[in-house]
Order: structure tokens, then C-alpha cells, then sequence
């Protein structure tokens, strides 16, 4: 593979990366706060979005394995159908209608439609990467390539929404510290226009950034699509015969590397997705930090995007397996920043962070090729699994990451959070807390307790691939 048709392949997955960083980072205070629908609603908007986007990847996984080969391939037709569709959804997800009564239907129906069409675009872009080359080293540095500029994507999509909204959540009223027994009166709703209404600064700020997010996004496909060409493996035997859906979806779940590699980065990509969404939330009501918290996340996804070669450097030399333990180097430090939160403490371990980000982030996608290789060598006669398991795991990953989002907002909504007050209750920082503290830690360590059972080693990775070479 050219180097330049691995950028382009990498540079076709940033802008669905810029997408779902400014929607992890800020649609859940932006559905508090800019759109004043309670927290038990905005749970239902996060969970159900989340879901419909899950349950979108085993049916997606089905019609694209069914489709036939075309000019421009088999996947990347999926690809450019779904783009003008998520580019609108996106956009109305974050514009205020002009009716009250039914704006959570509103934001629940167009974040469905962009979770789904997101998982249409993602399944085929991640599959690709089976159809760049057979040989593994070019697979594998083809996604650090990817997971480099995904990361710059997330980087580019959080640091544009939190420049350009930050003005959003800087209120003056809040700038001073009220006593700690101050009761919620003390914010004067009466002097501050309704946020929620479209013609309000809070408004237009988070429309502008969604119709710049949405540029990027176009831009991303056209370079993708120019720059790409899609291979059919021309070392599959004349024997190969595709697997029916169901069957193959069965003997996925089966295959034993595969499970355990799901079930560990469902814990972790769930862990990381709540340190995400409630960020923002933790700095502005729990931390007094809500003048800083666009520059703490720049600093997380800039930590993450130049440590990403660090980290392919690190497996290549060590192993994936072993590359793993720095997912949990963000623990310890998120902990001290709950019990003592301090600025400079916050910015460290906002670096801090971004390392273990980036490592849970080149991982799962790193070591995915190694099962599907793995399975092939089991099964060396059936071919067309590979979307079957990228959308497999996409559905584990974004059902477990949206019951913890449900979950997270239900909690706040449970401990009597109040968008727009300067100070929540006691109970509602001691909420945000544990979500930024606590509950990411366990999650990430049964995570990787699980992966230390999965079989596949460095050793057992080159057996496969020279035995696939003598198959072939």
C-alpha cells in the first residue's frame, strides 16, 4: 500500500470521528442546558439514539454482505449513499425547533437518524480495511493511520464545537463563587433569556459549529473516495463460498478470540465514552472549572492524537496484549482529580488521558484483523465474514456505551439535577464524581482482566499468517 492511499483511507474516517467527538463531549449538557429537557430525557435521547445505532449494525453487516461486487467495490457504495443523509440528520440534531411541546421527539428522531446512518457509513468504512491488502503489516499500519487521523478527528471535531460554543456555557452571573449553602434562587432565571429558543446566542453558537462539522464531513468522503481503491482478496480460493448471514453470525459468536476481544472493549470503549460525556458536566458544576473546560478537552485529544505512533511503535515492539496496560494509566489520575480539583492537576490529568484514550482506541481495531484471520485459517472455505464482525462488535460497543449513557443521565436526573443554576445540590456533584471517577476504574479493570484470556499472541499471529499464505 502507497502511503498516500493509507492517508486517504485514514483521512476518510476523521470526519465521522469530528461528528461523534462533539456529540460526546457536548450533547448531553447541550440537551440540559441549551434545550431544557429534563435529565430522565435526555437519558432516553442519549440510550435510544445509541441503541438505534446498534441495532442498526447487524442488519447493516447483513445487507452489505449480501451486496454485490460494483466499479467502485462493494463497500463504498454504502459509504456515499449514506453521507447526505447523516449530513442533514447531524445538523437538525442540533437545531432548536421552533415548538415546545414535542422538541424531545425532535432531538430523539434526528440523533436516531444519525447514530443509524453513522453505523451504515462505519461498518463498511471499518470493514475496508480487509480489502487494502491481505498482508498484515500493510493492514496494520493502514489503521494506525486511521486511528491517527480519527484521533486528529476527534481533536478537530471537540476543539471546533468548544471554541465555537464555549460562549454558550460562560456565564457571567456564574463567575462568582456563591456560599456553600446557596440555594438555587440565588440564579436569576428572570434575567437571562431562554437558551432554547432558536433565535438565542446559545442557539445560533451550536448551529454554526454543527454546519462546520458538517463541511468537514463532505470534505473527509470526497478525499476517501478519490483517493481509495477497494480490492477483492485475489488470493481467496475458487472453492470459497460465502457463509448465509445467520450462520456465520453464529459461528462469530462462537469463535472464541472474538468474544473475549468484544467483551473486554465493550467494558473500556463504555468507560471512555462516560469519561466523555460527562466531562464537560464534571467541570462546569463539580470542579469549578467551567472556564477551562474547552481547553482541558483540546489538551486530552491532543495527548491522544501524538501518542497514537507511540503506541503502534510500542505493539509493534511489545505486543498488542501487553500495549493494553496503558488504557489504565487514566485511572489513578482521574481519582485524584475527583478528590482534589485543582487546575493544574486537571490539565496533567487531562494529558494523562489522552494516552490512555488513544491505546484503548488503536487496540480493538488493531487486533480485529488478527481475529478474522484467525477465524479464516478455522474456516479456510467460507468467505464474507469480515462485516459480520466489525458489525458485530460495533453493536456490542455502542449498546453497552448507551446503557451507560442512560444510566448516567438517569442518575442525575434521579439526584435532582437542574439545567441553567449555578450550583447544583451536593448530590448531584457527588453523581458527576463517581462518574468521572469510580465507575470508568471498574469498567476498565474487568475489562482488561478479560483480555488477559485472550489467546491470540504475537507468536500465534505469524503462524496464522504463514499458514493463510500456504492455504492460499
Amino acid at each position: 500500500l502507497s502511503m498516500c492511499s493509507k492517508l486517504c483511507y485514514a483521512i476518510g474516517g476523521a470526519p465521522n470521528q469530528v461528528a461523534g467527538s462533539a456529540a460526546s463531549f457536548f450533547l448531553q449538557i447541550y440537551l440540559l442546558d441549551i434545550a431544557h429537557i429534563t435529565p430522565f430525557h435526555a437519558s432516553l435521547v442519549l440510550f435510544i439514539g445509541k441503541a438505534s445505532g446498534a441495532v442498526t449494525d447487524p442488519v447493516a453487516g447483513f445487507f452489505i454482505s449480501k451486496s454485490r461486487w460494483t466499479k467502485i467495490g462493494r463497500l463504498m457504495p454504502w459509504v456515499l449513499a449514506c453521507t447526505p443523509f447523516t449530513i442533514v440528520s447531524y445538523f437538525f440534531m442540533w437545531y432548536p425547533p421552533p415548538f415546545e411541546s414535542g422538541r424531545v421527539a425532535w432531538y430523539l428522531t434526528f440523533h436516531c437518524l444519525f447514530q443509524a446512518l453513522t453505523t451504515l457509513f462505519q461498518v463498511p468504512y471499518s470493514a475496508l480495511t480487509m480489502f487494502l491488502s491481505t498482508d498484515q503489516k500493510d493492514r496494520d499500519s493502514a489503521t494506525a493511520y486511521r486511528m491517527t487521523m480519527e484521533v486528529l478527528g476527534t481533536l478537530i471535531g471537540a476543539a471546533l464545537q468548544g471554541q465555537i460554543v464555549a460562549s454558550a456555557h460562560v456565564s457571567h452571573h456564574c463567575t462568582v463563587n456563591p456560599p456553600v449553602n446557596t440555594t438555587d434562587s440565588w440564579h436569576d432565571t428572570a434575567s437571562i433569556p431562554d437558551p432554547s429558543d432558536p433565535l438565542s446566542h446559545q442557539a445560533k453558537v451550536y448551529m454554526i459549529a454543527a454546519g462546520v462539522i458538517a463541511g468537514v464531513y463532505f470534505l473527509g468522503i470526497v478525499i476517501l473516495f478519490l483517493g481509495v481503491k477497494e480490492r477483492d482478496d485475489p488470493y481467496a480460493l475458487n472453492s470459497d463460498r460465502a457463509i448465509p448471514f445467520c450462520k456465520g453470525l453464529a459461528l462469530t459468536m462462537k469463535h472464541g478470540p472474538y468474544v473475549k476481544l468484544t467483551a473486554s472493549f465493550l467494558l473500556i470503549s463504555t468507560a471512555v465514552q462516560l469519561e466523555q460525556s460527562n466531562f464537560v458536566l464534571f467541570c462546569t458544576h463539580a470542579a469549578g472549572l467551567r472556564n477551562h473546560f474547552q481547553y482541558l478537552v483540546v489538551t486530552i485529544l491532543v495527548s491522544a492524537a501524538v501518542s497514537v505512533p507511540f503506541w503502534q511503535k510500542f505493539l509493534q515492539r511489545f505486543g498488542k496484549k501487553c500495549a493494553a496496560c496503558g488504557i489504565s494509566w487514566m485511572i489513578p489520575f482521574a481519582v485524584m482529580l475527583v478528590t482534589i480539583p485543582n487546575l493544574i492537576l486537571a490539565y496533567f490529568v487531562a494529558f494523562i488521558s489522552g494516552l490512555s484514550i488513544a491505546a484503548s482506541l488503536l487496540l480493538p481495531w488493531s487486533m480485529l484483523p488478527d481475529v478474522v484471520d484467525n477465524f479464516r485459517l478455522q474456516n479456510p472455505h467460507g468467505k464474507g465474514q469480515e462485516t459480520i464482525f466489525y458489525s458485530s462488535y460495533v453493536f456490542f460497543t455502542k449498546m453497552s456505551a448507551g446503557i451507560g449513557l442512560g444510566i448516567s443521565a438517569a442518575g442525575l436526573e434521579f439526584t435532582g439535577y437542574k439545567p441553567g443554576i449555578c450550583r447544583q445540590s451536593n448530590d448531584v456533584i457527588l453523581t458527576l464524581k463517581l462518574l468521572i471517577g469510580a465507575v470508568p476504574a471498574i469498567l476498565i479493570l474487568v475489562g482488561l482482566f478479560i483480555l488477559l484470556f485472550y489467546p491470540i499472541t504475537e507468536e500465534s499471529r505469524k503462524e496464522t499468517k504463514l499458514a493463510l499464505e500456504e492455504l492460499r
